[in-house]
């Protein structure tokens, strides 16, 4: 595998060590809150309150991302949650913690994703070549799912059987390691993409602000395709707010082999990263990308019709394979026709579209699941396959409109 340079792979190191984190996470967390409560409507509360921060705080992160130096604030967003976690740590082992703590925590947390996740992504186009952009994202997409699936996940349920807080610990190590190595990115690899203004021109920060919601408003293949991606995110985040509830209790997987179901899932991931780059030079971009988002809708609506544990996984191999193909290209596509120096202004307003909306989709899934834990799943599905279908021809051509419509707009 060709590097990328010394900057992209300190970035990378750093993803690693918070994709680990993140992976002993996303098992050990669901389980500690099935422990605390058996409210559906708390347990997809989870869910909702890492996502709320897109909603609330995206737009000023982005401005504050163009405004300062992005790898100290990806540091400080890695090293915030390293407190956090080892404060979730500590009251496990106290026994202290209850279910309100752990959904505070959970918001908090949020926002230093928020943060970590709008800072890289706007570093990707400081550090590499637009010939390079699908091969960065793509090696992000592979470090994701094989640290936090097949590294991450397993060894979370492990540490969850000796001691509940061990997940927790290990989490907060991860978080640390990140933090360094996002601090150590060296200065003078990195491209100079500021503009400079002069005192009296220079916009101050709510200005910033909303030039990013006028710049996505103005830029309407852009903001159709943001508007899609927000309302199938709605009926994602529906369908999957309860999933710990529904394989446990409906396709009744032991709670033991929770992270190896998780891990067979995210190998689907590993496929789809690897070949994203490939099918977009082979088929074209625009093409894989409407055919992977109807796919994955598709597979959300039949995991919901699962009869047992062994074809729902198998569903979700697939799912995981065809939705990573689609947030490779995806955001390939952003990072393309966003000009660089605005990108973490305009990156903070999508997300606030996109993942903002997410915890409205978690907390109706809940509300859903008290009807049957299938239904999110089967409802959610089935709005989403519609949404993809009637945007495929719009998706087809979606790259080459919002280039566009941003060379018309400078």
């Amino acid at each position: 595998m060709k590097s990328l340079g010394p900057a992209f792979n300190r970035m990378w190191g750093a993803s690693l060590a918070s994709n680990l984190a993140d992976g002993v996470l996303i098992a050990a967390a669901p389980l500690l809150a099935v422990t605390l409560t058996k409210n559906p409507v708390l347990i997809s509360a989870i869910s909702a309150l890492v996502m709320l921060p897109w909603l609330l705080f995206a737009i000023p992160i982005g401005a504050i991302v163009d405004r300062v130096d992005r790898r100290f604030l990806l540091a400080g967003a890695n090293a915030s949650r390293f407190v956090i976690a080892a404060l979730i740590a500590l009251s496990i082992a106290t026994d202290t913690i209850t279910i309100y703590i752990l959904l505070l925590a959970t918001f908090l947390i949020g926002i230093c994703e928020v943060t970590a996740d709008i800072t890289s992504q706007s570093l990707i186009p400081q550090i590499l070549d637009k010939s390079e952009y699908e091969k960065g994202n793509s090696r992000f997409q592979i470090s994701e799912t094989v640290v936090q699936g097949f590294v991450g996940t397993p060894l979370s349920g492990f540490l969850y059987a000796v001691a509940i807080y061990l997940p927790f610990v290990i989490n907060s190590v991860g978080f640390l390691v990140a933090a360094a190595l996002a601090a150590s990115i060296p200065v003078k690899f990195l491209q100079d993409i500021r503009i400079e203004e002069s005192a009296e021109k220079k916009p101050d920060f709510v200005e910033d602000m909303r030039f990013g919601i006028h710049y996505l408003y103005n830029n309407k293949p852009l903001l159709r395709l943001v508007v899609t991606t927000a309302s199938i995110g709605v009926c994602y985040s529906m369908s999957t707010s309860t999933i710990i509830l529904f394989i446990l209790n409906e396709l009744n997987l032991k709670p033991a082999l929770f992270g190896l179901a998780l891990t067979i899932q995210g190998s689907g991931a590993i496929i789809g990263a690897l070949l994203a780059p490939k099918l977009s030079t082979k088929f074209g971009r625009s093409r894989v990308m409407a055919i992977c988002i109807f796919l994955s809708s598709l597979l959300i609506l039949l995991q919901g019709l699962s009869p047992n544990i062994y074809v729902y996984i198998a569903l979700a191999f697939i799912a995981s394979f065809t939705i990573t193909n689609w947030n490779v290209l995806l955001m390939a596509t952003y990072q393309n026709v966003i000009p660089g120096h605005l990108f973490g202004r305009i990156h903070g307003t999508r997300r606030t579209l996109v993942w903002g909306l997410m915890p409205f989709g978690s907390l109706l899934g809940g509300f859903i699941a008290n009807g049957g834990l299938r239904l999110p799943l089967l409802i959610g599905g089935a709005i989403a396959t519609v949404i993809a279908l009637l945007s495929f021809r719009f998706l087809l051509h979606v790259g080459e409109s919002a280039a566009k419509e941003a060379l018309e707009n400078e």
